[in-house]
């Protein structure tokens, strides 16, 4: 395969990495997967190391080297500094001349806007956590650093599994008001008790990964009619719409018609409480804003990406989308 104007996508999330090496004419000639993006926990070189595994692969199925532009949106490149040393990183392994380097919710947001001429909306993402952006066709983007409660966050898979162990525990003590997640949470692990689940917890007896466990068990308790429940779910909801907003505002896209792409495990699983609670705050306080659901793979939104970059033409992304798209459009 020739370099020429070929991109190399890449889509390294917290758990797990996507890659896919596109053409010229937008054919799919090389694709991997590999291990979870996390410099936070190993180093940037260390989680760079783990791409390349999986890059290496996907240029060897492709025939190549190296392309002519990388692409690629990453998990914890939160900050603009931390885009930059990544990119840094991502160069001195010489994929290609020409590299870019976003906050993987980018990815999202680039493979829901089926406006391949002009990209322009927002985006947000709640799976472990919640993130927001935001761009339009001219550069400009928003965004929000994302980075836990330091940074105003609140929600997502892992916040909402906090949550609802906070209101349970409350519960069972007293201090709280009555909720069904006091049985309901334990119960989930075969415990008799808040008091044994939160014990399990504490001393690793549950593991801390498996937390993220009691977000579908909140949402079926929200379900079933509990109060507390519900409105944790429409906290959340709030939340969505709050930063949806705000970008939006930022952009001056309050007052034109724009996608407002839902993404992430917990907004893709569409519970009906929340995604009906987002569509109506959104009428409310964006009434223009066109809310849509993602569920084709976020390594397309890195290869639009790069696409937008080499300025492809209409026919190399009607064929990249195609690979990706069949059975997976948002609603």
């Amino acid at each position: 395969m020739g370099v020429g104007t070929s991109v190399l996508a890449i889509d390294a999330g917290n758990s797990k990495t996507d890659v896919a090496v596109v053409a010229a004419d937008g054919r799919i000639v090389g694709t991997a997967r590999g291990g979870g993006f996390q410099p936070p926990r190993v180093g940037v070189e260390t989680a760079v190391d783990t791409l390349e595994e999986a890059v290496t692969r996907a240029l060897a199925e492709a025939g190549a080297d190296s392309v002519g532009h990388v692409s690629a949106c990453l998990a914890n490149a939160d900050l603009p500094v931390e885009e930059r040393e990544l990119a840094d990183a991502l160069r001195r392994r010489a994929w290609g001349p020409s590299v870019d380097v976003r906050n993987d919710t980018f990815a999202i947001l680039r493979a829901g806007l089926r406006e391949d001429a002009e990209p322009r909306g927002v985006a947000v993402v709640c799976g472990a956590g919640i993130n927001c952006v935001g761009m339009l066709p001219d550069g400009r983007t928003a965004r929000f650093p994302a980075i836990g409660r330091i940074s105003g966050d609140w929600g997502g898979g892992g916040g909402l599994a906090e949550e609802a162990l906070w209101f349970a525990a409350r519960a069972e003590d007293g201090r709280g008001e009555p909720t069904a997640l006091r049985e309901a949470l334990p119960a989930h692990f075969g415990l008799p008790s808040m008091y044994a689940l939160i014990e399990a917890l504490h001393l690793g007896q549950v593991p801390p990964v498996r937390r993220h466990e009691l977000t579908p068990v909140l949402f079926a308790t929200a379900a079933a009619g509990d109060a507390v429940a519900r409105a944790v779910v429409d906290r959340m909801a709030e939340e969505v719409v709050a930063m949806a907003s705000v970008a939006l505002e930022r952009l001056e896209l309050l007052d034109e018609e724009a996608p407002v792409l839902l993404g992430g495990s917990v907004l893709a699983a569409r519970h009906p409480q929340l995604d009906d609670g987002v569509r109506a705050l959104l009428a409310e306080r964006a009434p223009k804003a066109v809310p849509r659901v993602v569920v084709a793979r976020p390594v397309l939104g890195a290869a639009l990406l790069g696409l937008d970059h080499v300025a492809a033409s209409a026919e190399v992304y009607a064929r990249v989308r195609s690979h990706y798209e069949d059975g997976a459009r948002g609603e």
